[in-house]
């Protein structure tokens, strides 16, 4: 009789140190792209026996949108009776979050397994593979154990060197192209183009969002280049016609190849979410071949939730968490608030970001949208921007400047600059909002209550 294997983990705690024993550019990104491969990828998913190339998948690409896509494009294909793994990140405030079997996150013990079985493989592979390449590969291999029968997978950065892109898309999807990562990526939106479109496989079904000319050129010439499928773009093949503001989110009309959806509730906020909207229905519809019939897309759209995007967190005062990260996430951050969220009384913002972005850019959408007062924080990463750079841009644009590192601490500071009429708003990094939405759920005093 053979002998037990010995697990190298008594449980998730064990898994997790194990996990986060590996290099994380998440955290401490390279200042470029050194010598980029997918052969630890590679060599991953070999000795996990392909699980990519048995489930067909939507992969999802771009600046902005990627997740709110991914969530609006995994409801879609479950309202069609699917069973569908998602993978996406960054997570909020749990690993598990990054994967998901019909918008479930993966349990404790289904990642403790997927992640003892990657222990047990490391020692063959020929070079140590990063955390977000383990993860990559825990998805995979968790989503081919749950026998899912679509997997939409949210790329983690660019896409021709991403670990996802060992993932040949049925469909291929580009949201949109803006400057963010330029150190990693390239510093042109030419280049951050051409990168997001190397995700595009032989035979994809190609989906493009709303996109400069010049940008969608590069695109549309990479997706013909590898023999794509067919290429559909926001505003010629599909689109989103009807935007407005309704109770609970948006009210909004869509259109595709070859269906017309009037007046879906959307239950989002931001005008930025109808586009994103068209991009996944797109998606879904290139991924079957068929238009959806539009009760199931009004179904789907329904359930919808993302968490940290646009999020109303409490009321009396508004507590609003947006994990807007760029300059173009806070332009549209700003454009929500001056159309769904302009209130009589003080706008706060709690603002931490990541180095690397231009903090003028980035807080100037906030002071145009009636921000008065920015509360700077430090997210909790190794890449935090010192909450001094942050101060000096909000003092050149004529905010009241307010400074609590701890992000909890910056949320109880701006609680108490507001009424209950006011608007507290965070924003700047998706490590801020987690935080912030980890505090307010785990509070025993309501929001509503704390400023009393």
């Amino acid at each position: 009789m053979d002998e037990p294997v010995s697990l190298p983990f008594a449980g998730l705690e064990d898994a997790l140190g194990w996990l986060d024993s590996h290099i994380n550019f998440e955290a401490q990104m390279p200042s470029r792209r050194a010598l980029p491969t997918l052969d630890r990828m590679r060599a991953l998913t070999a000795l996990l026996g392909e699980p990519q190339d048995s489930i067909p998948s939507i992969h999802v690409t771009g600046t902005n949108g990627k997740g709110s896509t991914s969530a609006l494009a995994t409801t879609m294909l479950m309202a069609k009776g699917l069973t569908v793994g998602t993978f996406t990140s960054p997570n909020l405030n749990a690993v598990a979050e990054r994967l998901a079997r019909d918008t479930q996150p993966i349990d404790d013990a289904s990642l403790t397994d997927v992640l003892t079985e990657l222990a047990l493989l490391e020692a063959l592979l020929p070079e140590r593979p990063t955390r977000f390449e383990v993860l990559t590969a825990a998805a995979l291999s968790w989503f081919a154990s749950e026998a899912v029968d679509a997997m939409v997978v949210e790329v983690g950065l660019g896409g021709t060197w991403d670990s996802t892109n060992v993932v040949h898309g049925d469909v291929a999807v580009l949201t949109n192209v803006s400057f963010d990562h330029t150190d990693v990526l390239g510093p042109t939106l030419e280049g951050i183009a051409a990168d997001k479109a190397g995700i595009i496989e032989p035979g994809s079904r190609v989906v493009v969002g709303e996109m400069a000319p010049d940008l969608l050129d590069i695109v549309v010439g990479r997706a013909e280049a590898a023999g794509a499928a067919s290429i559909w773009v926001a505003g010629r093949d599909f689109g989103c016609t009807s935007n407005r503001v309704a109770v609970g989110g948006r009210l909004i009309t869509l259109w595709t190849p070859g269906g017309h959806y009037d007046d879906l509730l959307l239950p989002l906020h931001g005008a930025h979410q109808g586009a994103n909207a068209a991009v996944a229905l797109a998606a879904v519809e290139a991924f079957f071949g068929d238009p959806l019939a539009p009760d199931l897309v009004e179904e789907a759209l329904a359930a919808m939730r993302v968490p940290g995007r646009l999020e109303v967190m409490g009321r009396r005062p508004l507590l609003l968490l947006d994990g807007a990260h760029n300059a173009a996430g806070m332009a549209a951050l700003g454009d929500a608030l001056n159309e769904e969220f302009a209130v009589d009384g003080v706008a706060v913002a709690v603002v931490g970001m990541l180095s690397g972005r231009d903090p003028s850019a980035m807080l100037a959408p906030l002071a145009s949208a009636g921000v008065t007062a920015i509360v700077a924080c430090e997210p909790d990463s190794p890449r935090a921007m010192p909450v001094a750079a942050v101060t000096e841009a909000a003092r050149a644009l004529g905010l009241a400047v307010h400074e609590e590192t701890d992000v909890r601490d910056a949320l109880r500071l701006a609680r108490g600059m507001v009424d209950a009429d006011g608007l507290v708003v965070v924003a700047g990094s998706l490590y801020v909002v987690g935080a912030a939405r980890a505090d307010a759920l785990a509070s025993a005093v309501p929001w509503e209550e704390a400023g009393r």
